[in-house]
């Protein structure tokens, strides 16, 4: 072993050498990333005539039904569903699809793609706006910029950008544990020095301090945030990652609703009111829903019901129900899964913080805003370290003058 060599250089080299190979990348992921946090809020606040609406004195919200018939008059579409908040102050949202693709192009209110979400005032009928607006496609492009760099590529191509980000990412992984490894002091009695800032030392110790307990602090949160992230950049690793788990991630995307038995027609239409009833008696409690109708004739209703509040965890609770009979099929609640399964659905609420509802958010933000942070303050560490060395060699390379009597 080389004279000189420590376990501790070499990890401060690993930290060192791979934050300025990657610390450009993971400014930008880091600074999309805090910026989206909160999308939805903002969003929200800058056009509350959309997302708020009065609600009259002793008033009675018109049926979900009733509300769906109109918006399917109005806008010549078909309801594919709807969200019911739990807050009497939302509009109701529903989804609805075009019947044939007009001007607005594919994705649009009047395109064939995705169905566009309508905001409607459940106490009128009114129509509010939909959920497409300045700041919906400003948010959109950061979300891009967050996972692909805003670099575009042929479908069932590999987009470079989402590979840049990806593996700036697995570094990112190895930037965080090498930096914890070099936060432990040398003597352990010194490690309450690692958690705080020294403010009255000068700007560089300040900015060391800053560096070292911040990321200390975030370390946690950034790791979930960067292992759950990989699962959108490699399909290897999402695989890997469910294998691990014993569960399928992203399952969501691919189940289709359990089938409805026609036999139990009877001739009438379930409505909205009815299924939120058997959801309720399935798991009783107030909440937001979320209710998809059937595609087809063959399909089932499904009601995804969540919590509602300040620290209410994200996980939905899932009843589907058969669209002809009422039967309830099934019913999944998110507490009755085994730890693995319920790791592997929350993985997109572990990557965006929605975990405890605006608390985790908050967590989230802040721990974004300090990763945001850490290129910064560790490219100023390793550029004084330079000017301090450089000066050295300057002082070591003066002739000694002697004076000569």
């Amino acid at each position: 072993m080389k004279k000189g060599f420590t376990w501790r250089k070499l990890f401060n080299d690993i930290h060192l050498w791979l934050g300025l190979a990657s610390g450009l990348v993971l400014f930008v992921v880091c600074l999309t990333g805090t910026i989206f946090t909160f999308h939805t809020e903002i969003e929200e606040a800058l056009e509350p005539e959309k997302y708020q609406v009065e609600v009259p004195a002793n008033a009675t919200a018109l049926s979900a039904d009733e509300l769906i018939t109109k918006l399917e008059r109005q806008e010549k579409g078909k309801v594919t569903g709807l969200q019911i908040p739990a807050h009497a102050e939302k509009p109701y949202r529903l989804m609805l699809k075009k019947e044939q693709a007009g001007e607005g192009g594919p994705g649009g209110p009047g395109g064939g793609g995705r169905p566009t979400t309508y905001l409607v005032n459940q106490y009128t009928g009114e129509i509010n706006g939909t959920t497409e607006s300045a700041a919906s496609e400003f948010f959109h492009t950061v979300e891009q910029l967050h996972r692909f760099l805003l670099v575009k590529a042929e479908p069932g191509t590999i987009n470079p950008g989402k590979v840049i980000v990806g593996v700036s990412t697995i570094i990112f992984v190895f930037i965080l544990l090498s930096g914890m490894v070099i936060w432990f002091p040398k003597k352990l009695k010194n490690w309450k020095k690692g958690l705080k800032v020294k403010t009255s030392g000068n700007w560089k110790r300040i900015n060391h301090d800053l560096h070292n307990s911040l990321g200390f602090y975030s370390f946690g949160f950034l790791l979930v945030m960067s292992l759950t992230g990989l699962c959108w950049s490699f399909e290897w690793y999402r695989d890997g990652a469910s294998a691990v788990l014993g569960d399928k991630i992203f399952k969501q995307r691919g189940e289709k609703p359990l089938p409805s038995d026609p036999a139990g027609a009877t001739g009438q239409t379930m409505t909205v009111a009815s299924m939120i009833n058997l959801a309720d008696q399935a798991v009783p409690y107030q909440g937001n829903y979320r209710i998809s109708l059937p595609s087809d004739s063959t399909g089932s209703i499904v009601v995804q019901k969540t919590e509602a509040g300040f620290f209410a965890p994200s996980a939905a609770d899932k009843v589907q129900i058969d669209q002809y009979s009422g039967k309830v099929l099934k019913v999944e609640k998110f507490s009755d899964k085994p730890f693995n399964e319920k790791v592997a659905s929350s993985v997109r609420a572990l990557h965006l913080g929605d975990v405890f509802g605006t608390f985790s958010k908050i967590l989230y933000f802040l721990a974004c805003l300090i990763a945001t942070s850490l290129p910064i303050t560790g490219t100023l560490i390793w550029w004084n370290k330079l000017k301090k060395k450089s000066n050295k060699k300057q002082m070591g390379a003066r002739p000694v003058l002697t004076q000569v009597s």
